[in-house]
């Protein structure tokens, strides 16, 4: 198998597939989506199968996923998108696998309201009539932990490393680099791989795509990560803040819109070198910040991440200069300019969390929303009366907030569809009522004497 083979398959037809398949003597194909919480789901099939799955014949009950339909409703149909055929490395030709990331349909053809990667093609369609194309980059941070005796992921890491650190510190990195060779060998361009600050905590970054192949990049990532991570045996955890006192895992996006070939958030003589277009998209993101974190943040251990102290921002605003904003705009002009924003964590969807970033981004163009004045000093140490002074709000302090803040935020409504957005506040209110029902550790350490 070389690269070249597989990096481009715009174009490709169900037939040069099949002769791909066949040429590396692919045993199996995974045909990939996830369901509205974010999670990986796949159905396996045979090479005798390939060619009913290239036609988009391949049915599953959708009643069994988390947020598709009722059993009533069950039938749904998995529709191949064929650019992304990609081969797992390694496997012999007895069971050498590839996979095709899928779209989802009714027997009636017709696309799937809950289908999460449908509703990021959607927004990305809404840009492209308003003449432009996101690109995005995401930065997901993993840790890797060891498992128990029997077999149980467990929060003891495999380091003591922190930030850069190198070997024999950090006891992840030949994972780490067996993890990037097997991205690469996928098509991937791998631009870093370094220890993060926390104790077994790491981060691998890939090349910047539209928008669309991003999301697809990302949930091959995390699924890659896993399974390398599982050879080595250790567990690989996406989870946000796994570990009190240590800083937790975000997912950092870096993202930039472009017209007619050209990066339309530059603007040599605009301010800071920034072109109207990005000011305005930068000023969606943060008028609905609050409404779309429900989405970037969507577990109750996320909020144990947006806490002060831990580098994770908690504060609606804007810098060039630090790193206590939600967004961030690195120095780079030309085609680098960019934002950065930095409050979702990797447990997010990330077909949804694109799709509500762009609306928003798309919402403060069509509107001119203002992007404020940067705030360039340490919002961690402004006191309450100086980031009033500044309209400095907070994002929601947990999920339940956040949920809430989702129910009043049109624009974020919209893009989910009212399919995504039912399914996906009753799953996350039921969350949060099972977890404000649990008695912590913490609570039995603070009461159970005392009272």
């Amino acid at each position: 198998m070389t690269r070249s083979l597989l990096a481009d398959l715009s174009g490709a037809t169900k037939q040069d597939i099949l002769d791909l398949a066949e040429a590396h003597q692919v045993r199996f194909l995974r045909l990939m989506f996830t369901d509205i919480l974010g999670v990986n789901k796949n159905v396996e099939v045979p090479a005798s199968q390939f060619g009913k799955a290239l036609a988009g014949d391949i049915m599953f009950d959708g009643s069994s996923i988390e947020g598709f339909v009722r059993i009533e409703e069950s039938d749904m149909l998995l529709s191949p998108d064929l650019t992304t055929f990609k081969i797992f490395p390694g496997g012999s030709t007895e069971s050498r696998v590839a996979r095709l990331i899928c779209d989802i349909t009714t027997p009636e053809g017709q696309p799937f309201d809950g289908d999460p990667r449908g509703a990021l093609k959607r927004q990305v369609a809404r840009a492209a009539k308003l003449g432009f194309t996101m690109n995005a980059g995401m930065e997901a941070e993993f840790f890797m932990f060891k498992l128990g005796p029997d077999g149980a992921p467990t929060t003891t890491t495999h380091d003591v490393g922190a930030y850069f650190d190198l070997t024999p510190v950090d006891m992840g990195e030949d994972a780490r680099r067996t993890i990037v060779d097997v991205l690469e060998q996928m098509g991937f361009e791998i631009e870093a791989a370094h220890h993060e600050v926390a104790h077994g905590q790491h981060e691998i970054d890939f090349r910047y795509a539209d928008a669309l192949t991003t999301a697809d990049n990302l949930a091959t990532f995390r699924f890659v990560v896993r399974q390398v991570a599982k050879q080595y045996g250790m567990h690989a955890s996406f989870m946000p803040k796994p570990i009190f006192g240590q800083n937790g895992s975000g997912m950092h996006t870096h993202q930039s819109l472009f017209s007619g070939g050209k990066n339309a958030f530059y603007d040599a003589k605009g301010e800071y070198e920034m072109s109207a277009t990005a000011h305005q998209y930068m000023g969606g993101l943060l008028q609905h910040a609050r409404g779309m974190c429900a989405i970037t943040n969507p577990l109750v251990n996320s909020y144990k991440r947006l806490v002060p102290g831990y580098e994770a921002p908690v504060n609606v605003a804007w810098s060039m200069r630090n790193r206590s904003p939600l967004i961030r705009v690195p120095a780079r002009r030309g085609t680098g300019t960019r934002v950065e924003l930095r409050s979702p964590d990797p447990s997010a969807n990330p077909y949804l969390a694109l799709a509500v970033m762009l609306a928003a981004g798309l919402d403060g163009v069509e509107t001119q929303a203002s992007s404020r004045e940067p705030v360039n000093e340490n919002i961690w140490e402004m006191s309450f009366r100086e980031k009033r002074r500044l309209k400095i709000d907070d994002l929601p302090h947990d999920l339940n907030e956040a949920c809430d803040e989702l129910e009043k935020d049109e624009v974020v409504q919209a893009a989910l569809g009212p399919h995504i957005t039912k399914h996906f506040l009753e799953a996350k209110r039921q969350e949060w009522r099972e977890y404000i029902s649990q008695v912590s550790a913490w609570e039995l350490e603070q009461y159970l004497a005392k009272y």
